[in-house]
């Protein structure tokens, strides 16, 4: 038997083109969650929620069929597979790669990064299973898909994965007063706060302490003007997470 035929014996082209299908409807699925998810301003955006629902599919597919190779064209196992159960490694990899995935998320300020690169990790090791089950064009229709969206959603973010997380500390001499003018800034600036802290001292001063989300990073120019718009401001730092 040659290649060619061996490859076309275990699945039609149009079992393969349902198989694709699937990935790119479990990757729309994935999408309108993400942007529910993200236009909450809440963790794992639209990205992330692709690569998993796309992932966990292609686990799915692979968990039906990638195990006909096993049996003959008459539907008995081939020798030496009898009584086997050649999903139980393929599971353990599911679950295993998670302790891997999640060596690469941290959360620093209220913000968990990382999120989409253990999503990837996850792909990658679904992907490994398709090319080891012999599933080659869904392994590959999924390598394609993943890269794609990665690039695609990279440069063109869409909602909360397109928004630069920023740190802003204020030391101010009037807090009361100071409130409403901050508010009115982070309005003007449209800038959505996620984490806060305001400490009063004894000496009557006031510490803000802010973790920000807007579509670009708050420019020095910016900060500048606000600075020389409210001189009861002290101090001020402005970091980038």
């Amino acid at each position: 038997m040659t290649f060619f035929e061996y490859f076309n014996s275990q699945f039609s082209m149009l079992q393969q083109l349902d198989f694709c299908l699937r990935l790119v409807a479990a990757c729309l699925c994935g999408a309108a969650i993400g942007y529910q998810r993200s236009k909450h301003f809440k963790e794992g955006g639209i990205r992330t929620h692709i690569i998993v629902c796309c992932a966990a599919s292609l686990i799915m597919v692979i968990s039906k069929y990638g195990f006909v190779d096993l049996t003959n064209v008459g539907g008995a196992a081939l020798s030496g597979t009898r009584g086997a159960d050649p999903a139980r490694v393929a599971a353990q990899v599911v679950s295993g790669i998670g302790f891997l995935g999640a060596g690469v998320i941290f959360k620093n300020e209220g913000i968990v990064k990382g999120l989409s690169a253990a999503a990837c990790i996850w792909a990658t090791a679904a992907i490994g299973l398709a090319m080891g089950a012999g599933m080659w064009i869904v392994g590959l229709a999924a390598t394609v898909l993943v890269t794609l969206l990665q690039w695609m959603l990279y440069h063109f973010a869409a909602w909360t994965d397109a928004y630069a997380t920023s740190r802003l500390h204020f030391t101010v001499e009037n807090g009361h007063e100071f409130n409403r003018s901050l508010t009115e800034q982070l309005d003007r600036w449209k800038a959505h706060p996620v984490n806060s802290r305001i400490t009063r001292r004894k000496d009557g001063t006031t510490d803000y302490d802010l973790t920000i989300r807007r579509r670009t990073e708050i420019s020095y120019a910016e900060m500048k003007d606000f600075m020389e718009s409210h001189p009861e401001i002290l101090s001020v730092s402005n970091s980038s997470l």
